[in-house]
Formats: C-alpha cells, structure tokens, sequence
C-alpha cells in the first residue's frame, strides 16, 4: 500500500508538523482542522456555528483536493472546548451531511489551537 501527501491553498496550512491529510490505499486521513480562514489564516468571528461551518469547510477543501466531498467521510472526531455548545455545533453540523451523517465520537476538551472552540478530523474513503 502506497502512502500520499494531500495538500492544498485552499485550506489553511499547518500550524505545527502534520500533514493536512493523507491517502492510504483507499482511505483518507484528514488531520484535524480548526476555524481558520485559508487566505486570512485568522481565527473565524463569531460562535461555534460559524466556526463549525469554516472548520467543515476547511476539510471539504482538503477532501476536493482529491475528488472527494463530505459524502465520502465515515468518521469524524469533534473536539469542543465546551460541551454547551454541542447543540449549536450539531445544528450547524448537520446540513452537510444530507445524505447520513458519518460515524462520530464527540468530546470536550481543556483547550484547542489558538483558542478554537472547535477541531474536527475525519476519515473518508475513496469511491470505487
């Protein structure tokens, strides 16, 4: 099995030493993505709405890069730095998933990059 780089302009580079997400066999490792906007590289205004909206979107810029969409995650990982926004989150979560949600484990967390009220990471899987 062959290991590739995924990388692209379109979602914010890496803060530390990762990869935005890699491609094993017919898998995709998406590392986790906080509300940063790619060209700003700023922290998103607003509540964990808007931040969840620009970290789903920041995957989905990552997934593109090799012809995938959010229809092709089967899990997610959501770190929140606090579980009173879960509501919100979800709410905001849901609409890009119209076909079914993706498995999903969800935690709080003591605190994420840059103040983040949010992470997400996902495992997608390439179409046959």
């Amino acid at each position: 099995m062959t290991k590739r780089i995924i990388k692209t302009s379109r979602a914010p580079v890496p803060v530390a030493s990762y990869s935005q997400a890699v491609q094993a066999g017919n898998l995709v490792f998406c590392s986790g993505q906080i509300p940063l906007d790619p060209e700003t590289k700023a922290l998103v205004e607003g509540g964990i709405a808007a931040q969840t909206v620009r970290v789903l979107e920041n995957l989905g810029a990552v997934l593109a890069e090799v012809g995938l969409d959010h229809g092709d995650i089967v899990k997610c990982t959501v770190f929140l730095a606090s579980m009173a926004d879960f509501p919100e989150f979800d709410a905001a979560y849901a609409p890009f998933f119209p076909e079914g949600a993706p498995a999903r484990a969800t935690v709080a967390v003591a605190g994420l990059p840059r103040g983040a009220r949010i992470e997400i990471d996902a495992i997608a899987m390439l179409r046959t």
